[in-house]
């Protein structure tokens, strides 16, 4: 098991090899517990995330405390300037839905905010972000929403019909609109039609239940 000391060590090789620090004497790295405690400061967010990315590679290490600070040199930029270059560069990134995202700056803060269908999307919109001169820090607050999809439904009505009683499943028509799902078909009881509300509202990305499905 490795010491405090030598995951310290190890910490502070691993920054100095990492070509995105630019200069690794400047963080401070502590170690309790195999714990590490970054601080000092650095000249960009980009950097910070770099440092907490390269202490997390080494072995030993059970979490990271991040108290470093981005401080930039030359003028600041006004956080309605980092807000427009945020927007711009999410708007330039073709794999980020832009519409569907939306940005606030304080203080050099960035939160993203809004609902993407997959998670590269939202690690892409952070990325975008990172390297924007002036952010000190971003709060990744988008949500993932999956768009719903027709056949999936449609199976987990199948399963759950399939498990409960021996309804056939082709019965029941099932279409989308968005995130919403509509219901359309016969069923023989109401414990029935519940029990095709319930698989459709276990499927991914279903926000809504439109139910049209009359009893025999």
């Amino acid at each position: 098991m490795k010491t405090d000391k030598k995951i310290q060590e190890d910490v502070m090789r691993e920054m100095e090899w990492d070509p995105e620090i630019t200069d690794a004497t400047d963080i401070g790295v502590a170690v309790e517990d195999g714990i590490v405690t970054l601080s000092g400061q650095v000249g960009s967010y980009w950097e910070k995330e770099a440092a907490e990315k390269a202490a997390k590679r080494v072995k030993g290490v059970t979490g990271v405390a991040q108290e470093m600070v981005v401080k930039y040199a030359g003028m600041p930029r006004t956080d309605a300037d980092i807000a427009d270059a945020t927007v711009n560069s999410i708007k330039w990134n073709t794999t980020i839905p832009n519409e569907k995202v939306t940005v606030k700056v304080e203080n050099g803060w960035v939160t993203l905010e809004g609902e993407v269908e997959w998670e590269y999307q939202k690690i892409a919109a952070k990325n975008t972000v990172e390297k924007i001169k002036g952010v000190k820090d971003v709060s990744n607050l988008i949500t993932i929403k999956p768009k719903v999809q027709a056949p999936i439904v449609k199976n987990k009505i199948k399963d759950a019909l399939e498990r409960s009683a021996d309804i056939e499943a082709d019965r029941i028509q099932v279409e989308t609109e968005g995130n919403k799902v509509i219901l359309k078909g016969k069923v023989r009881t109401w414990s029935e039609m519940n029990e095709v509300e319930r698989a459709a509202w276990s499927a991914p990305g279903v926000m809504s239940v439109e139910d049209n499905m009359t009893i025999l």
